[in-house]
């Protein structure tokens, strides 16, 4: 990839982004430029990764082609209040709840590409979707998805689904979370110890997703290959349903895109 990548912030997922494009070799280190107000901060990455601390917001922008905004929404207005963006830049703005029309507020008519990415990229497993303005471009969008690549797996969406988006895989890692940490409760029940059941679960659920991937099968045929009449799977299965576990994850993601929409117009 071409030009100098900079970063406005410096958390874990920008760093799980700057460790994609340097591992996966798509920028050299000393093309991506960080800004961070936290000194320490910039020179552990420095020392990490060998890339350019920079000394302020106003460097970055000038020296960086494409912009990733990774700051926190709070900090959002200080951030960007002010800050001059040349129109032959891509902005790429990570900070949760942020519309596009909010980023225009501060930015005025650049290229920006919305972005809600989740958690597992920060070991190369994630699932990014992606929303971007009018003024961008169909080659500067192919950009902003090799970067997100370089973390897992990327879509294009309408800005008005990221919300659901964030209902479903922003927060979906912690629903699975869960589902693991129940999966190995019920090993330890019948007597596994909590290092084997944790191993057998967390590959259960890995392996299971992966089928779902590369098959391409509906989870509902993939179910039932491995449900037998009469067997232990369907028995399992009866007391999921018994209990409502379809319905109580489809309100989770409800309940989540509901307070993602809410939060986007705080």
């Amino acid at each position: 990839m071409e030009g100098n990548i900079g970063f406005l912030g410096a958390g874990a997922m920008g760093e799980a982004l700057i460790r994609g494009l340097v591992q996966g070799r798509q920028v050299p280190p000393e093309r991506i430029l960080v800004y961070d107000i936290r000194r320490e901060r910039l020179q552990e990455l420095e020392q990490t990764y060998g890339l350019q601390a920079v000394t302020g917001r106003e460097e970055l922008v000038r020296k960086a082609d494409i912009i990733i905004l990774a700051v926190k929404p709070q900090n959002v207005k200080e951030a960007l209040g002010g800050l001059q963006v040349g129109k032959e830049k891509l902005v790429i703005s990570i900070i949760a709840g942020v519309t596009l029309a909010r980023l225009a507020s501060y930015l005025g008519e650049v290229p920006v590409v919305r972005v809600v990415p989740n958690t597992p990229a920060l070991v190369g497993e994630g699932m990014t979707a992606l929303a971007a303005n009018k003024f961008v471009r169909p080659e500067a969008l192919e950009k902003a998805m090799a970067i997100f690549r370089s973390v897992g797996r990327v879509m294009v969406l309408p800005e008005e689904q990221l919300n659901a988006v964030t209902g479903l895989s922003g927060s979906g890692p912690a629903y699975i979370y869960m589902l693991i940490e129940a999966l190995a409760d019920g090993g330890v029940r019948q007597g596994l110890t909590r290092p084997v059941a944790l191993e057998l679960a967390a590959q259960t659920v890995l392996g299971a997703a992966r089928m779902v991937l590369a098959t391409g099968e509906h989870p509902g045929v993939l179910k039932d290959k491995v449900t037998s009449p009469a067997g232990t799977t369907i028995a399992g299965l009866a007391v999921l349903e018994d209990r409502g576990m379809r319905g109580a994850i489809i309100r989770a993601v409800e309940a989540a895109t509901l307070r993602a929409e809410s939060l986007s117009k705080e």
